[in-house]
C-alpha cells in the first residue's frame, strides 16, 4: 500500500493548493514528478531534481509541497514502495523485490514498511493478510460514508444507503485482513476533515492514503490529484496528458477502481462532451460533488 503524508486536520482549512500555482509553476511540478518516476527508484537530490525544472531547490520544494501535499522526497519514497510492492504481486521474493525497488538493503525495506506499506513486506505479498483495519459510518451531505484506515492512511472510502452493505464492501475489498473493526473514535480526526471537505469548508483535505496501484492507476490518479477544486477534465484529456490519446476507456476504468474517492476526486473527470458517466456511489453522487465544489470554487478571491 503506498502512503501519502498529510497535513494535520487542523490545519487543513488554511491550506495551501494547487488551484493557486500557475499553469507554469503545476507544469514544473509535473515534470518534477517525471523526473522521479524516470529515475526509477534511485536515488534523486533536491538540488539535482530542482535544476532539471529550472527552479531553486527551495522553490520547488515549497510548489512540489503545495500541488502535491507531499515533498519530492515523499513522493520518491511512494514510488519506490509502488514498485517494491508491485514486485511483490508479480511473485518476486522480498529480497529480490529489495533491490529491484531500489532500496539498499533488507533492513531499510523493513524500516519503510511501517511507514510506506502499513504492513511487513512479507505479510503483503501474501495478499494483504496482518493489516488491521478500523472504521467508522457516519451521516454526509452525500448519505451514509464509510471510512475505513490502517495506521498509516485512509484505505477505503464508500458510499451508500446502509451500514451493513457498507461493511460488506469493505470486507470484500480486505477479505485478507487480520482485523476489520467499527471504531469511530480512532479515526476522528479523518472522519472530521472529510465531513468539512463535502460541506465545502476544506477544498483540499490533505489526508495520508494507505491504497493499492498499478502504475497506470498510479499515474491515472496522480492526473486527478492534479485538477484544481472546482473543475473538471475529460477522460480524453487526462489520457492524452499521461501520452496515450486513445486512452481514455483504460482512464475510465482507473478510475472505476479507485478505492478512495473523494480523496483522489474520480468525480472530476468526465465524458469528452460533458456528460458525467458512471460513478461508484452514483451518478446523482457525483453531481452533488461537482455542484458543491463549483459553488465553492466562485466563491474564492479572484473568480468570477
Amino acid at each position: 500500500m503506498t502512503v501519502v503524508s498529510a497535513k494535520p486536520a487542523t490545519a487543513a482549512k488554511s491550506a495551501p493548493t494547487a488551484k493557486s500555482l500557475s499553469a507554469r509553476h503545476l507544469a514544473q511540478v509535473r515534470a518534477a514528478c517525471a523526473h522521479i518516476e524516470r529515475m526509477d527508484g534511485q536515488s534523486v537530490t533536491l538540488a539535482e531534481l530542482s535544476s532539471e525544472v529550472g527552479l531553486s531547490p527551495w522553490h520547488l520544494q515549497r510548489l512540489f509541497k503545495r500541488a502535491m501535499g507531499v515533498t519530492p522526497r515523499d513522493y520518491a519514497d511512494a514510488r519506490r514502495a509502488r514498485r517494491f510492492r508491485d514486485e511483490l504481486k508479480s511473485g518476486e521474493s522480498v529480497a529480490g523485490a529489495t533491490y529491484a525497488a531500489g532500496y539498499g538493503s533488507s533492513s531499510r525495506v523493513y524500516e519503510d514498511s511501517r511507514s510506506q506499506l502499513g504492513m511487513t513486506p512479507a505479510s503483503y505479498a501474501k495478499g494483504g493478510k496482518g493489516a488491521r483495519i478500523a472504521y467508522a459510518v457516519v451521516e454526509s451531505p452525500l448519505g451514509r460514508l464509510l471510512v475505513a484506515t490502517t495506521a498509516k492512511g485512509v484505505c477505503f472510502l464508500a458510499l451508500g444507503g446502509g451500514d451493513a452493505a457498507l461493511a460488506r464492501e469493505l470486507r470484500a475489498e480486505f477479505p485478507q485482513a487480520d482485523e476489520i473493526v467499527r471504531n469511530e473514535a480512532a479515526i476522528a480526526p479523518a472522519l472530521d476533515l472529510l465531513l468539512s471537505h463535502l460541506a465545502g469548508e476544506a477544498p483540499h483535505p490533505s489526508l495520508p492514503l494507505d491504497v493499492r496501484a498499478t502504475a497506470f492507476q498510479r499515474r491515472v490518479w496522480q492526473e486527478l490529484l492534479a485538477i484544481p477544486y472546482g473543475e473538471t477534465r475529460s477522460y480524453s484529456q487526462i489520457a492524452e496528458r499521461l501520452g496515450i490519446p486513445k486512452g481514455q476507456r483504460a482512464v475510465g476504468r482507473a478510475c472505476a477502481t479507485n478505492p478512495v474517492s473523494i480523496l483522489i476526486p474520480c468525480h472530476r473527470a468526465l465524458r469528452q462532451d460533458g456528460a458525467l458517466a458512471g460513478y461508484r456511489w452514483g451518478v446523482e453522487r457525483k453531481r452533488a460533488l461537482l455542484a458543491q465544489e463549483a459553488q465553492y470554487g466562485t466563491a474564492q478571491p479572484g473568480k468570477s
